[in-house]
């Protein structure tokens, strides 16, 4: 303490005798702060001459430490506040570098740079921190300081006990500051910030602030070794435990569980059949489970991953039967019609057949030859039609026909890809995909895998399952499909993949490319009622607990059901109210009043009530300005009444009944072909100017959009324009262009279908779609006529009455039958493509 004195002492008495130019040393990595003692290497050879020149004659030295990491920095380089420091010792060490103890004494600020050969000079000026005064502020800020450096120091078991009541006794503020900071683990940029503030108050706070960080991270760091500390410990404990329980087990004599469980194991892994990468994949999993203690997290992991890979079916697959006669005959049973579906499943089989009697040997196969037998053997099917056609339950007769295993998957609404290709075993919980769940329930390889509603997929945050069904929907890519959870190759080139949807279009380009489509349009009344008695009825008599005999319906009850009752392509609403029909008979059979029932068409409206869809097949008026046109629906076809009238105006146009744009546009333009063919038409063209016309399509809270309604809004247009009512019994489809060419259409036979299924008995349709009428059933071409036409003028010509039909009241009524009078016929699915 007394040689700190004599050392403070002197170092005043030679700052009174300051210079007027400065060596300055340059310091990296640090700053020199008054009152404090600091080690310093100098190594650099400017530097070097520095310290020996200022030990021969006044041993004072500035300290400034520099900005950027240079050899030997020059006055830009450098800070411009800094500490002049007294040399006590230097000790000259290997390489001439110098081992230097200086005592910080008081700041200073550079003046002006005077040199920098053979050292850095500078006049400086000294600049003592401010005496702020023995205020209160002052007072508290140094408790402050005192009780957080203590707070920090009670967190560093290295420092010494007393260090903090050392603190406490010092009194100079200015000591104290600098003894804290000098002791910190501040930035290089805080400290010299510290250096610079002027105030001895503003220094305080900036230590309190900087010492109650480091007190939360010492805190946060003590509690992390502490629980790693007891975690250790546990682990520690645990082990002589076990250590202990397995020198018992040998005493007694018992079986080492774990190493029994792992030859269990091993053994599985050899019988399992598993290819290279997966039994390397098995046998190192094991090696790690059998290093491992069971009671280790991780244990029933691997085992959970193992007892996936073993229980796989990597070499277990079912014989197809390749009888194509008897592959006719299951599908026969099973479905009416669908001709096209089964004669492509019979290619499928005829292919396989002849590949395995003729196709050349593995060892002989070239890639090129497997490319094309994965094309023909392993083709993607989609069904594509309206609900209840019998897409899903044709699956089940292909796998019945072919003598293999089905399983089914609904895709209608996934949104997450991990459902396709599995969690990656990292994730806590994780499960292979679902195409691998199903793969291993089945027990085979080569099932029948029924991917239903793959329209409906969905697509978010989680990926999209729709892009991760490429790899597996791809037969020459699906042979080395990998899961996330397996993470190894697995054939699905021996799996046959169908998918369903009812719509083509909400499927992705790329998906659909990978699939041969498959169209399954609607039935008609007679097939519907084919397919009633030959599959419904039997099914509901026995679903319903009724025995033959029992119940019998009548060709016209099933008429009378599927007219009044269902209005649908396919058959699934038919066969739920024939089950409500044999619900009711079984009430009359168990409660004694009847022996069996027989279902008369009067019967009908007594069992299912009134009728829903009443049947209007011509039952119409025949009003100027309304013409019926076909619509496609997501749920097959249906029949469109467009609405058009007139009223005093100026000449504008208003669309009614929720349509979309595509629909909106073929109304304008049929407005503007009417406006522009109006003398052609018998219509004075001024009339455009004094009226507006309305056009509105009924169930106006169902979406309509497409360009096919185009040729019926001409002629609902032209027939109010003329008052020429349009012919009751003609139903009209095409795309009109503003110079009335008619234009081609899809979903031509779904909408016939509907126009038989109401009595209408001719169909105006565009020239080009002449082609798809070949599609449709004999029974349909022989009770419908056709018109194909491929300009406007023809379907005015066919479509609408000579005036000469029209009364005085501009109406024209018609024998009304006992089904009623007109009504629109109800829209069903969810939205009209017209």
């Amino acid at each position: 303490m007394a040689q700190s004195m004599r050392d403070g002492l002197a170092g005043q008495s030679l700052l009174a005798s300051l210079p007027a130019e400065l060596p300055i040393l340059p310091l990296r990595n640090t700053v020199a702060l008054p009152q404090t003692i600091l080690p310093l290497l100098v190594g650099t050879e400017r530097s070097v001459r520095l310290v020996d020149k200022v030990v021969g004659e006044g041993r004072l030295v500035g300290l400034v430490t520099v900005k950027e990491q240079v050899e030997d920095p020059m006055p830009g380089q450098l800070f411009e506040t800094g500490t002049i420091g007294l040399i006590h010792r230097v000790v000259r060490g290997e390489d001439n570098e110098l081992q230097v103890l200086v005592q910080g004494l008081e700041r200073f600020k550079v003046e002006v740079w005077t040199g920098v050969e053979p050292y850095l000079q500078a006049r400086v000026q000294l600049a003592p921190d401010q005496k702020d005064e023995d205020s209160v502020e002052a007072e508290a800020l140094q408790r402050s300081l005192v009780q957080a450096a203590n707070a920090v120091i009670a967190l560093m078991p290295n420092l010494p006990a007393g260090l903090g009541q050392f603190l406490d006794q010092i009194q100079d503020r200015h000591q104290l500051v600098y003894l804290i900071a000098s002791n910190s683990r501040m930035e290089l940029n805080d400290l010299q910030a510290l250096l610079e503030e002027e105030s001895m108050n503003e220094k305080m706070r900036r230590l309190i602030t900087h010492l109650s960080h480091e007190k939360e991270v010492l805190s946060l760091t003590q509690k992390i070794a502490e629980d790693a500390q007891e975690v250790m410990g546990k682990q520690q404990r645990e082990y002589l435990l076990r250590q202990q329980l397995e020198a018992i087990r040998r005493e007694l004599g018992e079986t080492d569980e774990p190493e029994a469980e792992a030859s269990q194991y091993r053994k599985k892994i050899e019988e399992a059949g598993l290819p290279k990468e997966a039994h390397e994949q098995a046998v190192r999993e094991l090696e790690r489970m059998e290093k491992m203690p069971p009671q280790s997290a991780e244990y029933p992991v691997i085992k959970t991953y193992l007892d996936w890979l073993v229980e796989m079916p990597w070499n277990k697959a079912s014989d197809d039967n390749l009888d194509i006669a008897h592959a006719r005959q299951v599908l026969d049973e099973d479905h009416y019609d669908l001709q096209q579906v089964k004669d492509r499943i019979i290619e499928y089989l005829a292919v396989r057949k002849m590949v395995k009697e003729r196709g050349v040997q593995p060892e002989q196969e070239s890639e090129a030859d497997k490319e094309e037998q994965a094309e023909a053997m392993g083709a993607i099917l989609c069904f594509v039609g309206p609900p209840g056609v019998g897409k899903t339950s044709l699956g089940r007769s292909i796998a019945r026909a072919l003598g293999r295993e089905f399983t089914h998957m609904s895709l209608g609404g996934m949104r997450d890809e991990a459902e396709i290709r599995g969690h990656r075993r990292t994730y806590v919980g994780a499960m292979p995909g679902r195409i691998i769940q199903a793969i291993r329930r089945t027990g085979t390889r080569n099932p029948v895998f029924m991917l239903d509603e793959v329209d409906k997929i969905g697509m978010d945050w989680r990926g999209d399952p729709a892009s991760a069904l490429l790899e597996v929907l791809d037969p020459q890519q699906n042979n080395a499909f990998r899961d996330h959870y397996l993470d190894v190759d697995f054939d699905l080139s021996d799996v046959i993949f169908i998918t369903t949807g009812n719509q083509l279009d909400p499927i992705p380009e790329p998906l659909r490319d990978r699939m041969e489509i498959l169209h399954l349009d609607g039935y008609t009344e007679y097939e519907k009622t084919f397919i009633a008695q030959r599959y419904l009825i039997p099914r509901q008599v026995q679903a319903n607990g009724l025995r033959e005999g029992e119940i019998q319906f009548e060709e016209s009850a099933l008429r009378a059901i599927i007219r009044d009752y269902t209005r649908e392509a396919g058959v699934r609403n038919l066969e739920r109210e024939i089950g409500r029909a044999c619900r009711k008979a079984v009430v009359q059979i168990a409660s004694g009043e009847a022996q069996a029932v027989h279902v008369t068409p009067d019967d009908v409206r007594t069992f299912l009530g009134k009728p829903r869809f009443p049947f209007d097949a011509t039952v119409r008026m025949e009003i100027p300005g309304v013409a019926t046109g076909l619509a496609w629906t997501p749920v097959g076809g249906d029949v469109l009444y467009i609405e058009a009238s007139q009223s005093r105006g100026k000449g504008q146009l208003t669309l009614t009944g929720q349509l979309g744009d595509v629909m909106k546009e073929s109304a304008q333009i049929a407005y503007s072909y009417a406006q522009a063919k109006a003398s052609k038409l018998g219509v004075d063209p001024d009339l455009f100017e004094r009226i507006n016309m309305h056009i509105h399509v009924p169930a106006g809270a169902v979406p309509k959009d497409g360009p096919s309604a185009g040729v019926t809004m001409v002629t609902a247009i032209v027939s109010q324009l003329t008052q020429r009512p349009v012919r009751p019994d003609v139903g009209m489809t095409g795309e009109v262009t503003l110079l009335g060419r008619v234009m081609p259409i899809g979903g031509l036979k779904m909408k016939v279908l509907a126009a038989h299924r109401v009595g209408l008995k001719t169909i105006i349709l565009p020239k080009l779609n002449e082609i798809d009428l070949d599609e449709l059933p004999d029974d349909v071409r022989h009770e419908l006529t056709f018109m194909p036409v491929e300009h406007i003028d023809q379907v005015l010509e066919a479509a609408l009455l000579p005036s000469a039909a029209v009364a005085a009241d501009g109406v024209r009524p018609q024998e009304v039958t006992s089904t009623g009078t007109l009504q629109p016929v109800p829209l069903s699915g969810d939205g009209h493509g017209a």
